[in-house]
């Protein structure tokens, strides 16, 4: 297939995944697995430059084109941020303070995020390539969402502004999130979504938080692992010290159709979810991480194998 084609499909299933509750990094190895992409070291052999050399740039691929789903991001909620920083630190109904500011509670919670991912990300890493952990992931968040969301329904939330929300909240919200980042199939959406409906935010509210806290928590994701990608440890070993990214014109224009089609879609994935959310829940997105992760449990290997 050409790669131009990969590019297209891949940035589709980026920019339709990343904010759904249904785990873009599962549904990105899926796809990648089924296209026969070539993933980790063990897909080459030893000695194997070149393939080494195509692994590290679809592991890079991969990374990047996930800038266009945040620039999506960033340019939908711009006027929302801008608001945010001119009421710092007192708020738009003027109670808000250094700690409580909805710009401080999205720094607290990615703190809370980052501190146990970065301690447990050797644990994320060895399950990033393991199909059946990220359908174990899908399976478990897929219940647990609808669970989450059907008990919600019928309890009155205690916050139904981002600007209502405590410091408590915040942490318990950004603790959740460590959970996608160390165990991959997760989703950062459904763990800071059903996270935000157990302490009391109504839908509306914890999908807007969690998009929030998503935008700190994906920049320095994708530089950590860019930055990786590009400058190998070469203490990992000779296999992997090899894996540089060789980049041409050929790839420099994948990568770069990747990431606009990411943000295309992304841009209207996001308007649609909003909507969507108010009038139907989440039900729907708990019983595809189902049957999804059901699936790939049964028949995953036997597919990809093909």
């Amino acid at each position: 297939m050409s790669p131009y084609i990969l590019s297209i499909l891949l940035g589709i299933v980026e920019g339709l995944t990343e904010f759904l509750p249904v785990s873009s990094t599962a549904h990105l190895r899926i796809a990648e697995a089924l296209m026969k992409i070539p993933l980790g070291d063990s897909a080459c052999s030893i000695g194997n430059t070149a393939c080494l050399q195509d692994v590290a740039y679809w592991n890079m691929y991969t990374i990047v084109i996930q800038v266009g789903a945040i620039f999506a991001l960033c340019l939908l909620f711009l006027e929302r941020i801008v608001n945010f920083i001119r009421s710092f630190p007192r708020g738009e109904s003027g109670d808000r303070t250094w700690l409580t500011h909805p710009i401080s509670l999205t720094l607290i919670a990615f703190a809370c995020t980052s501190v146990p991912a970065l301690l447990l990300r050797k644990w994320s890493e060895k399950n990033l390539d393991s199909l059946n952990a990220m359908a174990i992931a899908l399976l478990v968040g897929g219940v647990v969402m609808w669970v989450v969301d059907a008990w919600s329904e019928r309890h009155e939330p205690s916050t139904t502004h981002v600007e209502e929300m405590t410091l408590p909240q915040a942490i318990w919200i950004g603790i959740c999130q460590a959970l996608s980042a160390i165990f991959p199939g997760t989703s950062r959406s459904m763990s800071t979504i059903a996270a935000g409906q157990i302490v009391g935010l109504d839908r509306p509210s914890a999908l807007e938080f969690s998009f929030l806290l998503s935008l700190p928590t994906m920049i320095a994701a994708t530089g950590w692992d860019l930055i990786k990608e590009v400058h190998p440890s070469k203490s990992a070993g000779a296999a992997v010290a090899t894996a540089h990214v060789v980049m041409n014109g050929e790839r420099w224009l994948v990568l770069i159709i990747g990431t606009v089609v990411s943000f295309i879609v992304a841009l209207g994935v996001v308007e649609w979810f909003l909507h969507w959310v108010r009038k139907h829940g989440f039900t729907v997105f708990a019983i595809y991480r189902i049957l999804l992760g059901g699936a790939l449990l049964i028949w995953g290997a036997r597919l990809i194998a093909r």
